[in-house]
């Protein structure tokens, strides 16, 4: 391959579908037959992407500093951006970038005016955990669906579940932790509550069991941590700075990397919360948000049919809600089909073809870009570090011709803040106040503890009485065999022949003295 100045040339096809009119985000600039040309640039068109987009490519080969310089483009242009931050290396944003001599090299090859320019910036944290102002969810707002993705449940207990949140919705039981949908299922399978299980569609112990037991497993991992009460509003990721720019929300995920199923459903979660609040608004100049999924593949591992349902269904209808989703991940096919089509925008970095698997995974990506004058399977495993193959869609809404792409440098920091200015950057938060300090009000678990100890008080003064009635009865009966007592001395006196005749002798001298001195009278003076 080799430049041409005749105008029908491939370099100038390509250049000529990113000559764009309106506002659009600079990537970087053509590579052609091993050349740079910074005459060439290659762009997105702003007003495009919520159209939504996949940033792909083996480790190590610029991934997250292709999102970070498309988020402070973005930010620049009044445009709120949310970054999960999955290794912890995505703070810098909020920073200037170091000026060196590699920067310096970049930018001259790709016609940049660098800056160092640091984002306005929040973090978040999952319900605490790490550094940031959490942000939590709370069980029914998270919903059945997700819930049994991170629960790894299958179909029918999937279902089964969907049973329980309906039970505690039509007794008005909240479910705002971990510990009320606990409680919920822990009735439902006692004696008590057995009896409810056949009015909820037939939901069977032994499933409840299954879940109890997965629910005990989840929250032995921590993940009560996660869910309660405040729960985090979304639109505050809508916001934009003083001074116009759109706010950089970094979801900081580091201390949760051990969990992946978890943080990619948490988001997953973001992104639903989201779509459910806005209004519709059609097509706009530029995106309301632009939300970057990290490590996509872990959202889809495992997945059943009916959340890969509902992830489809959403990234296609919330264009509409103003909202761009980019899903950043290694390979396009790590990503299923039904999703993969409705990202317009893709920003492939480079493949490795070491084993017959990566060997088949490239001939699968090349296969998802437009016909092209590149060879992609060789340019894709030649492809240096900050180096891209790209295709956008344009202001009428069409595909670009593959671009290979120099990709322009992070005018922000491209690594970790410290962690002294990343905690300060939280407290000084106006948010942190708001959601720092966990709620627990009564709910699902409240309701059936008190419902619970308001019966085993009934029971137990209902044993109490009872008892106390058999031992009074009991005691009757002892009372009616027992033997008749012994007459006292005076009654033994009383009843005596002797006293019977002394009595009759009260006329007589001697016998008004033993009358006297028996009933206690005075003895009369001669």
């Amino acid at each position: 391959m080799s430049e041409s100045t005749d105008p029908a040339s491939p370099v100038d096809r390509i250049a000529a579908g990113y000559a764009f009119t309106g506002p659009a985000l600079d990537l970087g600039a053509l590579l052609w037959d091993g050349r740079c040309l910074p005459d060439r640039q290659i762009r997105v068109p702003l007003s495009m992407l919520n159209r939504h987009g996949l940033v792909a490519g083996a480790t190590g080969t610029g991934k997250t500093k292709t999102l970070q310089l498309i988020a402070e483009q973005l930010s620049a242009n009044g445009v709120p951006v949310f970054l999960a931050d999955i290794k912890g290396d995505v703070s810098g944003i909020s920073a200037p970038g170091a000026d060196n001599e590699k920067v310096r090299e970049r930018a001259a090859d790709v016609a940049q005016d660098w800056q160092a320019t640091a984002c306005p910036a929040e973090f978040y944290s999952l319900g605490g955990i790490g550094t940031g102002i959490p942000v939590r969810a709370t069980v029914t707002a998270f919903g059945p669906v997700l819930l049994s993705k991170v629960l790894q449940l299958n179909q029918t207990q999937e279902q089964s579940l969907g049973l329980i949140f309906h039970y505690a919705d039509s007794k008005g039981l909240e479910l705002i932790d971990l510990k009320d949908l606990r409680a919920v299922v822990a009735f439902l399978v006692s004696d008590k509550g057995k009896a409810e299980l056949k009015g909820i569609g037939g939901l069977s112990t032994v499933t409840a069991g299954v879940i109890l037991r997965a629910l005990t497993a989840f929250e032995q991992q921590g993940a009560s941590e996660f869910f309660g009460e405040p729960e985090f509003d979304t639109s505050e990721f809508l916001r934009t700075a003083a001074d116009g720019r759109g706010l950089v929300s970094v979801l900081e995920l580091p201390a949760v990397q051990d969990k992946p199923q978890l943080f990619s459903t948490f988001l997953m979660w973001l992104l639903a919360d989201l779509y459910a609040d806005l209004p519709e608004v059609g097509d706009l100049d530029r995106p309301k948000l632009v939300f970057f999924f990290d490590e996509a593949h872990l959202l889809f591992n495992g997945a059943s049919k009916a959340f890969l349902d509902s992830i489809t269904q959403t990234v296609r209808l919330i264009r509409s809600k103003g909202i761009g989703v980019f899903f950043v991940t290694q390979t396009p096919k790590d990503v299923p089909a039904d999703v993969l089509a409705q990202l317009g925008n893709r920003v492939q970095h480079a493949l490795r073809a070491f084993t017959p698997d990566d060997a088949k995974a490239l001939k699968a990506t090349v296969r998802t870009f437009p016909n092209s004058p590149y060879d992609l399977e060789e340019l894709l495993t030649g492809l240096g570090t900050g180096e891209a193959v790209i295709t956008v869609l344009s202001e009428n809404g069409a595909p670009t011709p593959v671009a290979a792409t120099r990709l322009r440098a992070p005018q922000s920091l491209m690594g970790p803040v410290d962690a002294a200015a990343l905690d300060r950057a939280v407290k000084a938060s106006l948010l942190y106040s708001r959601y720092a300090e966990p709620i627990d009000r009564e709910s699902a678990y409240e309701k059936i503890s008190a419902e619970q100890a308001a019966a085993e008080a009934e029971a137990e003064a209902a044993a109490a009485a009872a008892e106390a009635e058999k031992q009074a009865k009991a005691a009757e009966k002892t009372a009616r065999s027992a033997p008749k007592p012994d007459p006292s001395l005076a009654q033994q006196v009383v009843g005596s022949g002797m006293f019977r005749s002394l009595a009759r002798s009260i006329g007589t001298q001697v016998g008004r003295e033993i009358s006297r001195s028996l009933f206690g009278t005075a003895r009369r003076r001669k």
